[in-house]
C-alpha cells in the first residue's frame, strides 16, 4: 500500500523554485514521486535546482508578474510533461519596507503584479487546463501570516497576502464541484531571500522569535511538507482553508 502523500504519475508547477520555500517545495514534491516544472526570472539558479533534481524536474525561466509568462509556463508545461496536476504558487515579492503611508506607486505596483495578480493569472490557466481535462486538481497558494493581522513596515505585502488568502477562498468554493482543491499556506518568519532584511537583522529578528512561543523562526524545509499535503490525497476533502505554520506566533497575545 502506497503512502497517502503519494504524488506517483501527477505533474506539479512550482513558481518562485530556485531557492528557499519553492525549492524546498520542489524537492519535497518529487520525492513523493511527481514531476515537477519550476520556475523563477534567473535561469542560473534555476537550472542548478533542476540538474539536482534529474530527469523529474523542468525548468521554465518565467515572470511571474507578467500575464504572458504566466501563461507560456502552463502551456510550456503541459508540452514537456502532458500535463499539469498541481500547482504551487510561490513566487513573491517585498520590494518596500517601511511606514504604509509612504510606499510609492512603482513598488506597489510591483506588489500587487507578483503576489496577486500573478496568482490568479497561473491559477486560471491551470484550473481551465483541469476542468477541459475533467481532472482533478489541486491548487496551493503560499501567502503569510502578514495577511491575517496587521504587518507594520510590510503594509502591502501584507494587503497583497490577504487578497491572496481571500482568492484562495473564492476559488475553492466556486471549483469545489468540478474536484479542483485550493488550499493556502501562512507562514510566521522563514528564513529565506525575502525575508533577509528581518532575518539578519538582529534586533528586529529578536522581536519576532521572542513573541513566538517555539523561540525560533522557520526554515523551508518545515514548509514544504504542508505543501506535500495540500496536493496529495492525504487532504481529499480540504478545500478553502488557510495552514498557519508560525512556531505559534498568532495564537499569542505577545
Amino acid at each position: 500500500m502506497g503512502s497517502v502523500n503519494s504524488l506517483d504519475g501527477r505533474v506539479a508547477i512550482v513558481t518562485g523554485a530556485s531557492r528557499g520555500i519553492g525549492e524546498a517545495i520542489a524537492r519535497a514534491l518529487v520525492a513523493e514521486g511527481a514531476r515537477v516544472v519550476i520556475s523563477a526570472r534567473k535561469g542560473e539558479a534555476l537550472s542548478a535546482v533542476a540538474e539536482s533534481l534529474g530527469d523529474r524536474a523542468h525548468a521554465v525561466v518565467a515572470h511571474a508578474g507578467k500575464q504572458a509568462d504566466c501563461a507560456s509556463l502552463v502551456g510550456r508545461a503541459i508540452e514537456h510533461f502532458g500535463k499539469v496536476d498541481m500547482l504551487i504558487n510561490n513566487a513573491a515579492t517585498n520590494p518596500y519596507l517601511g511606514p504604509f503611508v509612504d510606499v510609492d506607486e512603482p513598488a506597489w505596483d510591483k506588489t500587487f503584479e507578483v503576489n496577486v495578480k500573478g496568482y490568479f493569472w497561473l491559477a486560471r490557466n491551470v484550473s481551465k487546463h483541469l476542468r477541459e481535462r475533467r481532472a482533478p486538481g489541486s491548487i496551493v497558494n503560499i501567502t503569510s501570516i502578514a495577511g491575517l493581522r496587521a504587518s507594520p513596515l510590510q503594509g502591502v505585502y501584507g494587503m497583497t497576502k490577504a487578497a491572496v488568502i481571500s482568492m484562495t477562498q473564492t476559488l475553492a468554493t466556486e471549483l469545489a464541484g468540478e474536484n479542483i482543491r485550493v488550499n493556502a499556506i501562512a507562514p510566521g518568519l522563514v528564513a529565506t531571500r525575502l525575508s533577509k532584511a528581518i532575518v539578519e537583522n538582529e534586533a528586529v529578528a529578536d522581536l519576532f522569535v521572542q513573541r513566538t512561543p517555539m523561540r525560533r523562526y522557520g526554515y523551508p524545509e518545515e514548509i514544504a511538507g504542508a505543501a506535500v499535503y495540500l496536493a496529495s490525497d492525504a487532504s481529499s476533502f480540504m478545500t478553502g482553508q488557510t495552514l498557519v505554520i508560525d512556531g505559534g506566533l498568532t495564537v499569542t497575545c505577545a
